[in-house]
């Protein structure tokens, strides 16, 4: 296990998501999918999905994060498992664990999208960087809120957000947040898409925020 990610943290992130898992992360030591690589070539695995979940596991294989606001925390740490598709419909394989019972996986979609899946595949993220991103703006825009007010069900469809901006750096798909003039807003929907369940929805307001509230030294830093 390595406590100290000061030199071990995946590039493609913002300074405030490399702080982030620098001072809260550690990576633990995981059992490769290299180790399955042949049991699932057998059972029909294109080597190209192997190939994948490889370089999945070397860039954020065994990385320990703290829990997340919502999905019972998210994966426990990341760590691939069960490629599951076809040629046609595309692969996905396991994100990692979940930390509690929970009535979906989380799973890396046929492009790289970070989600969840039931019956019904929905991706939160487009990447996993995105994930880390949420994260790390969830603990910075706690951290700086005058006021933090939560909505869920049909509430969330009165929140205002003309004049907000995407927070682009969260590759927002089914959950994306959202830069006000002096507040920012996380909208979830993912749980309500994978359950069929529209009162599952739910938006968080973090209110009062400075400039640095807002950005925490980010700038549009992500295309």
């Amino acid at each position: 296990m390595n406590l100290d990610l000061f030199d071990d943290v995946p590039d493609g992130l913002t300074l405030r998501a490399r702080s982030f898992v620098r001072g809260h992360g550690v990576r633990a030591d995981i059992r490769r999918a290299e180790h399955h690589r042949q049991r699932w070539l057998e059972r029909g695995v294109p080597a190209a999905v192997v190939d994948r979940m490889a370089a999945f596991e070397e860039r954020w294989g065994g990385l320990v994060l703290p829990p997340a606001s919502r999905y019972e925390g998210g994966p426990k740490y990341f760590a691939t498992d069960v490629p599951e598709g076809s040629a046609s419909e595309g692969w996905s394989f396991e994100a990692g664990v979940q930390r509690s019972a929970v009535p979906y996986g989380f799973r890396i979609g046929p492009s790289g999208e970070f989600g969840i899946s039931t019956d019904l595949w929905v991706p939160l993220h487009a990447d996993v960087e995105g994930w880390v991103e949420a994260l790390a703006l969830t603990r910075h825009a706690s951290r700086w809120a005058r006021q933090i007010t939560t909505v869920t069900g049909d509430d969330v469809d009165d929140v205002v957000l003309d004049g907000f901006e995407p927070v682009r750096e969260v590759r927002g798909l089914a959950d994306t947040w959202w830069r006000g003039t002096d507040s920012l807003v996380a909208v979830y929907t993912g749980e309500a898409r994978a359950l069929s369940f529209p009162r599952g929805r739910s938006a968080v307001i973090y209110s009062g925020l400075d400039a640095w509230g807002l950005r925490g030294g980010v700038e549009d830093e992500v295309d």
